[in-house]
């Protein structure tokens, strides 16, 4: 996996590190059996399946389910994604600390100085300022000649002075760095990952994400070679992550977080080609791999897995597989040593791979600073346990008395809308088919007409149980704080008739989410890009411009605000930093790139980064200074009196019919202000005729 990793010796048989590793997985799936509980009962809820504890009574007929929590899961499920991700970017951002090590906050730079013209001016034009412009020149060649220019103009640090171009470099190496991890991102499908996280957060109430490992992804290119296109494949490595489900997750029995927690491990299912293919990762032992494909599959079938599917689904699936735990964790130096890692510590953070009784690798933790590379998001968090609370168990209670009212219901309609007969059998004829239909014939022997056979009709009690339906469907959105207009049911409150109305009550329930994101940001979004952060410090050696005093920020709880409002109170800030005197305590640059993710714009597509900035802050100060001068020129050039006209200008048309005054007025004399000397071919400071 890393060149890092320390590789063990002799570890293809059976060694201790199998009976410690399966000793820590008894304890993990011990503690875990509450967990799982809940967790069937949330699947169940969610499939809309009764459990082995519902007993129904022999007089109830109706066996229906009505699915409230597959609605609220899906609901939960698309407002992060909504939240997330509808701005089309990855809600991760880097930023500079507050005080930059290594790495200037501020830098200046004070561009060169005009030379003077090397050649005399055209007395008509305007001062310049030595610089040449050939003839059809674009604006991008005027930029690549002041970019050539402000490479040879070293950078002071601080703030700048006024008139001086100023960059910060630590926002730069933030900004490069961000870029870097959307695109890592972007290559490893993390938003398809993600979504299997979130997914099973709100269904079971945790998520876990794994990673970034190191992964070789082939690119496709054509290189040109004589003439002729020749395909060829590159390798390059990149940072990938992988969803992991509950189920297959078992954590330290002592920790609440996996900040906490001294191990964890992940239990594979693996196909015999799956098994197989482990060969192709670094420093597995292929002679273990071997052996355990010769004993053939070892996978035991756990309890929860026969309430998951069904028992002859079960057997074909798991028949030929192979169980894999993979550890993470700490373990004893004296344990180390015998596994063949020698170290210093007391104790060592290592990643092993058993199958049976057979360790199939066994490596040092290889990531800086160590870590485990597990992050658990909880959906909501459950006060000292480790796996959080989701949607369904939420709800769980009013999910069961929605079922009974309906279930009632269904069956006082089947009851009331049919017809119950009181038959005296004294009064009839023996042996008659007691059956009824359209058409029927009784054969009475006493009695008088219309006593044998009497109707009962029951009463029809279906609307006070469906009230109370629909009373404990609000007690579920209130115990989600997921309301009903959220996910498109009509015929609420008369607040809803209106736009403003609407609004209001969307942005109600959007704050019931808002816990939700947060634990998103926290314990998911910025472990993940502190993950990236690191992984591209420490294996990322050949891109020193991405390096710096740099911190991960999660944007997760911004995108809550919407996006109008955000929008709006940035243009009232920025309207009120315009003031003079607040104006240099403001980054502009970083305010109006907010203004553009606010508005769904990409900012790197239209805002210049501050180098691109000064050049063109340069090129618009030329062409200002050069309108100042044509106006300055105009003023000081008024139609001399004594009639004295350069020569080839053409003077004014006293009728006014035509002509100008470009050109007319007296000689620059030297020295006069906004001209340069005059032509020295010139006799008395005017030009010869």
């Amino acid at each position: 996996m890393y060149e890092e990793d320390k590789k063990t010796d002799g570890v293809s048989e059976s060694s201790p590190i199998v009976g410690h590793i399966r000793e820590k997985f008894q304890q993990a799936e011990t503690s875990r059996l509450f967990d799982e509980k809940r967790w069937l009962k949330a699947y169940r809820n969610y499939r809309g399946v009764y459990g082995p504890e519902m007993a129904f009574r022999s007089n109830e007929k109706s066996r229906v389910f009505v699915k409230v929590t597959k609605t609220k899961v899906l609901a939960a499920f698309g407002q992060i994604i909504e939240v997330l991700f509808s701005s089309g970017k990855f809600p991760l951002g880097v930023a500079p600390t507050p005080v930059p090590e290594d790495i200037s906050e501020y830098a200046h730079m004070k561009p060169k100085q005009p030379e003077a013209p090397q050649q005399p001016p055209d007395p008509y034009g305007f001062k310049g300022d030595g610089r040449e412009i050939p003839p059809g020149a674009t604006a991008d060649m005027l930029m690549q000649n002041l970019a050539q220019e402000y490479q040879n103009v070293g950078f002071d640090e601080g703030p700048a002075n006024a008139g001086e171009p100023q960059i910060e470099p630590a926002a730069i190496g933030a900004k490069n760095l961000e870029k870097l991890i959307h695109d890592q991102l972007e290559e490893s499908t993390a938003i398809t990952t993600l979504r299997h996280v979130f997914f099973e957060m709100c269904l079971l109430g945790t998520g876990i994400l794994k990673g970034p490992f190191s992964f070789d992804k082939e690119y496709h290119s054509f290189e040109e070679h004589d003439d002729t296109s020749v395909y060829i494949k590159k390798i390059k490595t990149v940072p990938k992550i992988e969803a992991v489900s509950c189920w297959d997750f078992y954590s330290d029995p002592n920790a609440t977080n996996i900040n906490d927690c001294d191990y964890v491990i992940q239990r594979h299912s693996l196909n015999k080609q799956q098994f197989s293919d482990l060969r192709k990762m670094p420093f597995f032992n292929e002679e273990a791999i071997d052996h355990c494909l010769e004993e053939g599959p070892n996978y035991q079938v756990r309890g929860y897995e026969s309430s998951l599917y069904n028992r002859e689904t079960v057997e074909t699936i798991y028949k030929n597989r192979f169980e894999v735990l993979e550890y993470w964790g700490v373990v004893d130096k004296d344990l180390a040593t015998q596994c063949g890692i020698e170290s210093d510590k007391d104790v060592i953070n290592i990643n092993a791979w058993i199958c049976g009784g057979k360790v199939l690798r066994m490596v040092e933790n290889p990531f800086t600073p160590t870590r485990i590379p597990f992050m658990v998001c909880p959906y909501e968090l459950n006060p000292y346990q480790f796996f959080g609370v989701g949607v369904p168990e939420n709800m769980e209670d009013s999910q069961q008395i929605m079922n009974g009212h309906a279930r009632m219901a269904i069956d006082n309609l089947a009851l009331s809308g049919n017809m119950v007969f009181d038959v005296d059998e004294t009064q009839l004829v023996p042996g008659q088919d007691m059956k009824i239909f359209p058409g029927k014939i009784f054969r009475r022997q006493s009695g008088q007409p219309g006593t044998s056979i009497n109707a009962i009709k029951f009463p029809n009690s279906t609307q006070e149980n469906m009230m109370m339906f629909d009373r404990f469907r609000q007690l579920a959105d209130e115990a989600t704080g997921i309301p009903s207009y959220s996910h498109g049911q009509t015929g609420v409150q008369s607040t809803t008739r209106t736009a403003a109305g609407m609004s209001m009550l969307m942005g109600a329930a959007a704050l019931s989410i808002k816990t939700v994101i947060k634990n998103i940001d926290d314990y998911l979004l910025k472990p993940l890009g502190d993950s990236f952060f690191h992984w591209n410090m420490q294996f990322n050696a050949d891109m020193p411009h991405i390096k710096g005093d740099l911190e991960i920020k999660a944007r997760g709880t911004s995108s809550l605000m919407q996006k109008e409002v955000r929008s709006q109170r940035l243009m009232t800030f920025m309207q009120t930093a315009a003031n003079p005197a607040l104006a240099p305590f403001v980054r502009w640059h970083t305010c109006l790139r907010e203004i553009a993710k606010a508005l769904d714009i990409d900012p790197d597509q239209l805002i210049n980064d501050p180098e691109k900035a000064a050049i063109y802050a340069q090129i618009m100060g030329m062409a200002n200074g050069n309108q100042a001068n044509t106006t300055a020129a105009g003023e000081q050039s008024p139609m001399a009196t004594t009639g004295e006209v350069p020569a080839g200008a053409a003077v004014t048309d006293p009728t006014g019919n035509g002509g100008g005054n470009i050109g007319v007025g007296n000689i620059p004399m030297p020295g006069e202000a906004g001209f340069a000397s005059p032509d020295p071919q010139s006799t008395n400071g005017k030009q010869t005729q």
